[in-house]
């Protein structure tokens, strides 16, 4: 097996990681929902913003920077490693944080010049996340953009060794 997972099984991981942001993200929401009443003002709109962008940041960082693993690059067999190819340092793995944001950034951005709303605005999302991943197959071990930029890849770990079952004693 290749060192390099293949773009599909780091989709599919992605997918997997945004159910898993969800719930990272729900005590903090829950508890600054019921600080802030669930309000709706601008201001709080975009504190909460800044807070998914801030608590999804943390987990990330540290947990690239721990043991190179989220839980979904653990179930999926992946791990983060710096140019080396060892564990990332605490900016590296915030530049790659900051960098990933270009999954979906450029499309938010032009969501909002061109005023697109619900679906269109999700539509343009979706593209750019197509878009985005297709950076992959620029690189010889197809390497996303955003860790050719951050000096990291993805490697695939090697599957788990299976217990050998012991005969019981009859």
């Amino acid at each position: 097996m290749s060192n390099n997972p293949t773009v599909k099984r780091r989709l599919i991981s992605m997918v997997y990681e945004s159910l898993l942001g969800f719930a990272v993200l729900f005590l903090p929401f829950l508890i600054f929902e019921v600080v802030t009443q669930a309000s709706h003002a601008p201001l709080i709109e975009h504190m909460r913003q800044a807070l998914a962008f801030i608590v999804l940041g943390f987990y990330f960082i540290h947990q690239w920077h721990r043991d190179g693993q989220t839980l979904a690059m653990k179930t999926w067999r992946m791990k983060l490693v710096g140019a080396d190819g060892g564990l990332v340092s605490p900016r590296v793995a915030a530049m790659r944080y900051l960098l990933s944001w270009m999954w979906v950034l450029p499309a938010l951005i032009a969501a909002l010049a061109l005023d697109l709303h619900r679906w269109q605005a999700l539509g343009a999302v979706l593209a750019g996340i197509l878009l985005w991943s297709l950076t992959a197959f620029l690189d010889k071990d197809r390497q996303f953009l955003h860790d050719k930029l951050a000096g990291t890849r993805l490697v695939q770990l090697p599957p788990l060794e299976k217990k050998k079952k012991t005969a019981a004693a009859v």
